[in-house]
């Protein structure tokens, strides 16, 4: 049975049980906001814990090609490993955090038993949204593609009303955010994973997913807020979406 893509009450058969949460989070020069982004990630373990303790969380921040304190920042979080790449590519870092995370090359043990959470490293997670997940997954969800929406405090008033005007909670359009996707272990393996790209690797995986028989699901139970700039790391991505809508 697959679950209505645009549905924020997930009706599944079957059951996909969650015994390992990996948490990935790829950073370019974030040190200004990596601190509060695992601030959140650290309460949404918390309340994973106290509704799951079972599971184990993993937590990894993939410094790529950072040039000032983004992994020493991040180093100073109890729980969080830290990775550093010079690929200078969002796609190619998230995806070297979670080959680590899963134990480099060869088979990886009961992938369907592991959740993929990704966000950014300038985007603030809700408590639940590690709790939520699961409990999605948990229903048979392999793909959970989140919604996100701007810091307000980043956006003047005029632009709140705009973007409010085209995101009505409970209406997830299904867009896909590298800052608010999570899968099945299984799932991203089967699709090839993340490709080692500037922008877009989110798009492209969710694609292929799209074409296999993954219960994909959209959702804004776990809504993130990410960061309103318009200057982003790369021309496209969700700064290039914001200038270009607000």
């Amino acid at each position: 049975m697959t679950a209505d893509p645009t549905a924020n009450g997930i009706q599944v058969e079957g059951t996909g049980y969650i015994g390992r949460v990996l948490v990935v989070i790829p950073a370019r020069d974030e040190e200004a906001l990596i601190g509060r982004a695992l601030e959140a990630v650290g309460r949404a373990r918390a309340a994973l814990r106290g509704a799951c303790p079972d599971v184990g969380v993993d937590v990894v921040v993939v410094a790529d090609a950072s040039t000032d304190a983004t992994a020493a920042t991040a180093a100073g979080f109890e729980g969080v490993r830290v990775l550093e790449s010079t690929a200078g590519r969002v796609g190619a870092a998230r995806a070297h955090g979670i080959r680590v995370l899963l134990g480099g090359v060869g088979p990886v043990p009961a992938p369907e038993s592991i959740w993929i959470a990704n966000t950014d490293a300038d985007s603030v997670v809700p408590e639940r949204w590690l709790a939520d997940q699961v409990s999605m997954a948990d229903r048979g969800v392999d793909v959970m593609v989140g919604t996100v929406r701007p810091d307000p405090d980043d956006l003047t008033d005029e632009q709140n009303a705009a973007w409010l005007e085209t995101h009505v909670l409970g209406r997830p359009n299904g867009h896909v955010h590298g800052a608010n996707l999570g899968l099945r272990a299984s799932a991203y393996l089967a699709a090839g994973g993340f490709d080692p790209v500037d922008e877009h690797e989110d798009n492209r995986l969710v694609d292929r997913l799209r074409r296999g028989p993954w219960v994909i699901a959209a959702s804004d139970v776990c809504q993130v807020v990410t960061s309103g700039r318009r200057v982003g790391r790369t021309p496209g991505g969700y700064a290039g979406y914001l200038a270009e809508t607000l």
